[in-house]
């Protein structure tokens, strides 16, 4: 019995003991921590330790200072007295911006209108013309104008020459004759379904396309111009041949190619008649 009482003694004194231990240690550190960080403390002066002025110690009023009288007291001498100028008042400069780029824009800038500025000129000289991706045969061409062709599925405009219609009609000497169909006659006269080489635009052509074309070497828009079939396009060096072949009255600029009292001239237009009659029996 004595024993069990010896070491239940223990135990609590153990326990105690372990408790002052962790009460010292946490005054410890809170002991280094209030002398590390001292408090702040504000002070706030005294209004009853600041004397007044005598002026306002005999009234008790504010008394506002002579603009003409310094601080000690001592009035200014008068400049009209002493015979000096007055001088304008002097005003506070504002300081310069030494990197503008790092500040706000005033109110004065940000809030003016917009002005819209002319694009810059461009770098280099545009294309004005289109790459080719080199020499296309093309087979069966069908001409259904001076100058223009049709390759199953493409149709393609001469380059070099203004577009011309089947329908176009001239008119000489008071009569007027279809001109359009004569010219896409003589057109195909001369291809006669022959291939011919073109200087396709690169990356191939959609379902019309404009390219320089040739037949047995002979440029096609050369031939059409030489012959009064077609116009060139201004600036164009085949002017020249152009005005030689109004000079000439060759194609458009001539009389109506048909000769009607002789052998009557084949058509490819089965709107028009062959004029021929059937023979008669002989009686």
């Amino acid at each position: 019995m004595r024993q069990h009482l010896y070491t239940l003694a223990g135990g609590i004194a153990a326990i105690a003991l372990f408790t002052g231990i962790l009460y010292a240690g946490a005054a410890a550190i809170r002991d280094r921590e209030s002398a590390a960080t001292p408090d702040l403390v504000l002070e706030t002066p005294d209004m009853t330790e600041i004397e007044p002025a005598p002026d306002q110690a005999e009234t008790g009023e504010d008394v506002p200072l002579d603009p003409g009288t310094s601080s000690g007291g001592a009035s200014a001498p008068d400049a009209s007295a002493t015979g000096e100028q007055p001088q304008p008042p002097t005003t506070e400069k504002t300081a310069r911006a030494i990197e503008p780029q790092q500040f706000g824009l005033p109110d004065t800038v940000t809030s003016a209108p917009l002005e819209r500025a002319e694009p810059r000129a461009p770098l280099s000289e545009p294309e004005k013309q289109a790459k080719t991706a080199g020499p296309t045969i093309l087979y069966r061409p069908v001409a259904i104008a001076a100058g223009v062709i049709q390759f199953d599925k493409l149709t393609l405009q001469i380059d070099g020459i203004e577009p011309e219609q089947a329908e176009r009609t001239c008119e000489t000497g008071g009569k007027s004759w279809p001109c359009g169909i004569v010219a896409r006659t003589a057109f195909r006269n001369f291809l006669r379904a022959r291939a011919v080489s073109c200087d396709m635009p690169e990356g191939g052509a959609g379902p019309s396309a404009t390219a320089s074309c040739s037949l047995g070497g002979q440029d096609l828009a050369a031939w059409l111009v030489d012959n009064g079939w077609a116009t060139p396009v201004p600036g164009s060096p085949l002017e020249k041949r152009a005005d030689a072949a109004r000079q000439a009255k060759l194609g458009f600029h001539g009389d109506d190619p048909r000769d009607f009292s002789q052998t009557p001239m084949t058509s490819d237009d089965p709107t028009l008649g062959t004029g021929m009659e059937e023979p008669q029996p002989d009686l």
